[in-house]
């Protein structure tokens, strides 16, 4: 694995690790790795976004960036209402960041306004497709996803999109996301290598939670170990902190993934019910990474998964020197795709955008850290752990140089 690298300097020291096909592993992506921030910078709930509620403002004209040879289709809802556009419009100026940062890239950017619609990204899909794109990236939203697959796969051209909803990605179609599976395994492998072996948990009573779930009971089995303790919750919390509380004594550790609100309120109703929380290891996800966590006596101390922080901030920095104004958290992941595709379009040949190219399983290193797509469709990170204080995270164990096997 090729080290971090100033952006000005990849393209004459940017190179496969083996320099074959096979092997083309190691692409610098970014400056030095970096995660979430507060604000804009914090990572949200991935089961919360969508389309805000609203008119959406007009459609945005369909825009080539760059002189390229190698054509590339970028997906967004750029014209779609409230948070949505905003996302959009931030990723995309990440992704002609990341075309100006990489120097005489061979590709050039077709960018499309899906308007945050399936029909929308449809649409601009099939109109990349037939300007020559040679992959898609995007959509944003689930929603949108198969309708970009079911036109791809057709002509054999791959998607990176960018939902957390993993059940949309799939054989051609990979996401470049932050996927709340990685941060549970991130942080379950932690603790157990600490030692911790009997687990509780309180996750939320939604699509989020039911992923998480998964994950968690998968991720403690891996390790041996036992959960003693198990709840979900709704709009009670009382109740099933009640219960988790009277199991703590034989818990090593407690899992709590939810946003920065919910994550004190749950903690809250721990402490009510009884529970020393002093006492155990607290455990969460990237969606701890959020002041009002950072400003709870009861969280303090807790560890979660998350990427590590250097390289968010450095790309913000460029961001606002370009911009005026701070990047939305997912902005790295387009700055990310279009710098990946850039490395591949000059150095892997006619393969550059194959299944065998995108899934190599040494991945590839980017803003936000190690990457790597999945055969599935779904992505692997390196992240950090990162330690609960009052004034903000500290590292507790930082991203990995590697995938293992």
């Amino acid at each position: 694995m090729v080290g971090p690298l100033e952006p000005k300097s990849w393209p004459s020291r940017l190179q496969p690790s083996g320099a074959t096909r096979r092997t083309a592993v190691g692409l610098i992506l970014g400056a030095p790795l970096l995660g979430a921030c507060a604000g804009m910078g914090s990572i949200s709930n991935p089961f919360s976004s969508g389309p805000d509620a609203g008119p959406a403002g007009p459609p945005q004209q369909p825009q080539a960036v760059g002189t390229g040879g190698v054509k590339v289709g970028l997906v967004l809802p750029l014209s779609a209402s409230g948070n949505a556009g905003v996302a959009a419009q931030s990723m995309k100026n990440a992704a002609e960041m990341a075309l100006a940062e990489f120097q005489n890239p061979n590709i050039q950017l077709l960018i499309k306004d899906d308007g945050g619609s399936p029909q929308g990204a449809s649409q601009g899909t099939q109109q990349a497709l037939d300007e020559g794109a040679e992959i898609i990236l995007g959509p944003l939203f689930a929603g949108s996803v198969p309708s970009t697959a079911a036109l791809t796969r057709a002509r054999g051209v791959s998607v990176i999109a960018f939902s957390t909803d993993s059940s949309v990605a799939g054989r051609g179609v990979y996401l470049l996301s932050f996927l709340p599976e990685s941060d549970v395994n991130r942080i379950v492998e932690y603790a157990a290598s600490t030692g911790k072996r009997s687990f509780a948990a309180m996750l939320p009573d939604n699509a989020y939670g039911n992923v998480v779930e998964a994950a968690f009971k998968q991720a403690v089995g891996r390790r041996n170990g036992r959960i003693v303790a198990f709840e979900k919750y709704g709009a009670d919390r009382a109740t099933p902190a009640r219960t988790v509380a009277q199991a703590l004594g034989s818990a090593d550790a407690l899992f709590i993934a939810d946003d920065g609100d919910s994550v004190v309120q749950v903690a809250d109703a721990l402490t009510a019910a009884g529970a020393n929380l002093k006492n155990i290891q607290l455990l969460g996800t990237g969606l701890w990474d959020n002041p009002r966590v950072f400003a709870s006596p009861a969280l303090q101390g807790g560890i979660y998964a998350a990427p590590d922080p250097a390289g968010f901030r450095s790309f913000s920095g460029r961001y606002r020197t370009k911009f005026g104004a701070d990047p939305v958290r997912t902005a790295t992941l387009a700055y990310d795709a279009v710098a990946l595709v850039a490395a591949l379009a000059r150095t892997q040949g006619g393969a550059r955008f194959s299944p065998e190219v995108l899934t190599n399983p040494s991945g590839f290193a980017g803003i936000d850290g190690l990457f790597r797509f999945r055969s599935d469709g779904t992505n692997e990170r390196g992240l950090a752990v990162m330690r609960v204080g009052s004034g903000g995270s500290a590292t507790v164990a930082g991203s990995p140089k590697s995938f293992g096997a």
